[in-house]
């Protein structure tokens, strides 16, 4: 049985929200980006605390704690929850049936997946099926995002909890590494290794000597993994962390429910920002003694906090286009966010090639010296933009 919208839902006609189009424009555009290739440039000034903050601010946290590039994952996955309860709507006025709408769920996922796969293999030269991929990832939690999406409140905040709950004892139960665990067989760095360790209970969550690793060791290793077994992911990224993804998703799909409402935008900003604030207060304190608070593993507590920071910023972006009624400023990301797919797959297949091309026309020693990079990523991701507003000119859109 198709899930019943709820009537305050039901009783509003889907409209883009165009603080979503600019939010997800300005994620994109950051993940593009790549940092501005600040992090390479703050290694020459070691002594500037203003380029050392820009470096971590621009650049993931090792393993515990969380830096704001390490939000571009979590902003992802919670837009394409927000924009859930508007796609399922917009398809139900058009009279689509919901085993019609249900198998194009299923069958965007399975594409998502495939491309996350596709762009893996492309990033490391060879054959080697994984699924930590960002789009893998989203395709994996997908199905489950689509299926609570227009349920009661009580039973998406139900699932939430018990996705934490599972997530949780799922590390928690399985036996912590013992005190000889050979971690460098593992993939894991002399240099690093007391930041990815920890002593006692939270020695659960130990890079690569956790649940998921285990289960990537043996579930990657049936799928071809190039010319030599999967053994662990060198960055500490499982197959698994798409199961706590699913709350980061449920929480989109909650905000975008609640947006569709019919309370005054004033009302929405307030529970916008509540929520946030909740989320960031909740996800902290667990971070403290239930687990740590590590994107690399998509631990609970992780999705909590994240989901507050993402919170936050789709607040941020609903006050300025919604209330204060800046709406003109938003048009150079909304030609973004409109394209989110495309961007994605382009600076992921075309980033070094829009690179090397730009060498041959403006010379080999473009983006030489000490911010070289600097305008390298800055004239690469014109390039992107430029070639995003081309698509929205033509009204070319690319979906799944």
């Amino acid at each position: 049985m198709p899930p019943s919208p709820p009537a305050a839902a039901a009783a509003n006609p889907p409209t883009r929200l165009l603080a979503l189009d600019a939010y997800r424009g300005f994620i994109m555009l950051a993940m593009a980006s790549a940092g501005l290739g600040i992090p390479k440039i703050a290694e020459k000034f070691p002594e500037s605390g203003c380029m050392q903050t820009l470096a971590w601010s621009l650049s993931h946290v090792t393993w515990v704690g969380c830096a704001p590039w390490d939000l571009i994952q979590p902003a992802f996955l919670f837009m394409v929850g927000v924009a859930l309860p508007y796609s399922l709507a917009r398809r139900r006025e058009q009279g689509e049936p919901y085993a019609r709408t249900l198998g194009h769920a299923l069958w965007r996922a399975l594409i998502l997946v495939a491309l996350g796969v596709f762009l893996a293999c492309q990033s490391k030269k060879q054959f080697a099926v994984t699924f930590t991929n960002t789009l893998a990832q989203i395709g994996l939690a997908y199905p489950f995002a689509f299926l609570l999406t227009n349920r009661r409140p009580r039973i998406q905040v139900a699932a939430a909890v018990a996705i934490f709950a599972a997530s949780w004892l799922m590390f928690a139960l399985y036996p912590a590494p013992p005190a000889d665990f050979n971690y460098a067989a593992a993939a894991v760095k002399a240099d690093e290794l007391k930041q990815v360790t920890f002593p006692g209970f939270f020695s659960h969550w130990n890079k690569n000597a956790n649940v998921a690793a285990a289960f990537d060791a043996w579930f990657l290793n049936l799928f071809p993994q190039g010319p030599a077994a999967f053994v662990a992911n060198s960055g500490g990224y499982c197959t698994l962390n798409f199961i706590p993804s699913i709350i980061t998703m449920l929480l989109g799909v909650m905000a975008g429910e609640m947006l569709r409402g019919p309370r005054a935008p004033r009302g929405k900003l307030a529970r916008l920002a509540l929520a946030g604030i909740a989320l960031l207060v909740l996800g902290g304190l667990l971070g403290l003694f239930l687990c740590p608070i590590v994107k690399r593993l998509w631990t609970p507590t992780f999705a909590l906090y994240s989901g507050g920071w993402v919170l936050l910023l789709l607040a941020a972006f609903f006050a300025a286009t919604e209330i204060i009624g800046w709406k003109k400023w938003a048009f150079p990301l909304v030609v973004v966010g409109m394209n989110s797919i495309a961007i994605y797959l382009m600076s992921q297949l075309l980033s070094g090639w829009i690179a090397s091309s730009l060498r041959i026309y403006l010379g080999n020693d473009a983006f030489s010296g000490t911010w070289g990079p600097l305008g390298q990523h800055a004239a690469t991701l014109a390039t992107l933009w430029i070639a995003c507003h081309w698509l929205y000119r033509k009204r070319i859109f690319l979906r799944i």
